[in-house]
């Protein structure tokens, strides 16, 4: 090379953290496709102290399992970041699909120093045709939204593992709406963007089983009171299996 040096630049490492409750019919699903995915990742499973094969599963795939007497979505996820390796850190639902490159297009918009945080499209999976136009709809107003005062969907949240412990992480006495209260609070300390290209899956359990109107609305509810008092109408996040 003529002695001339090469300068190799270092690609951020990524963490994926998956919080779980008897989650044992997605486990395999969704770690053995985070196995292939195209850009290594530590994958990080914390179980808040399943009763069925959850953690069994979760081992023969991941990297760490961690069980966790404390029920709460917060408390998992917080206990997962703080034991992750990665520089930038994936929080994921155990029913998520998504893209082998998922993990690529998450690089690339942290490639931006000034980025914090980020979230993607999130899509039903079967899906109705309203169902897939009201997520359509939803998906541009987390779009639109970005750049103001951002929402977060918890099924897809990429953050900045620096960014992260500078804002605490996750609030732990709320039991809902977590993902987007962090994101207003991350957004102040950088840029919370939307990746556009980037498309993840989630089941529609929690609509199939309680009624789409009756979820819509208690989301509705739980974001307006975030908004007015500072927490969330909903008590308790009631787990759908």
């Amino acid at each position: 090379n003529n002695g001339a040096h090469v300068i190799r630049v270092k690609t951020p490492t990524v963490s994926v953290i998956i919080p779980t409750l008897q989650e044992e019919n997605y486990m395999a699903t969704i770690l053995s496709r985070l196995k292939k995915a195209k850009t290594p990742i530590e994958i990080i499973v914390v179980d808040s102290d399943s009763r069925d094969k959850t953690v069994e599963i979760a081992k023969n795939f991941a990297d760490k399992v961690y069980q966790i007497k404390k029920r709460g979505i917060s408390k998992g996820k917080n206990f997962g970041a703080h034991r992750a390796n990665g520089e930038i850190l994936v929080f994921l639902d155990a029913d998520i699909t998504f893209p082998l490159n998922f993990a690529d297009k998450v690089l690339k918009a942290f490639e931006d120093p000034t980025v914090v945080g980020a979230t993607c499209n999130i899509m039903p999976s079967p899906s109705k045709l309203g169902e897939k136009a009201f997520f359509y709809f939803y998906n541009l107003l987390i779009w639109a939204s970005a750049k103001f005062k951002p929402h977060c969907r918890g099924e897809f949240f990429a953050v900045r593992k620096s960014a992260f412990m500078r804002a605490n992480g996750f609030d732990e006495n709320i039991p809902c709406m977590e993902d987007h209260e962090l994101a207003n609070r991350l957004s102040k300390l950088g840029r919370f963007v939307f990746i556009s290209d980037l498309t993840v899956f989630e089941s529609l359990r929690r609509l199939r089983k309680l009624g789409f109107m009756r979820v819509v609305g208690t989301w509705l509810m739980d974001y307006v009171s975030l908004m007015l008092r500072g927490k969330p109408v909903s008590r308790v996040w009631q787990p759908i299996r």
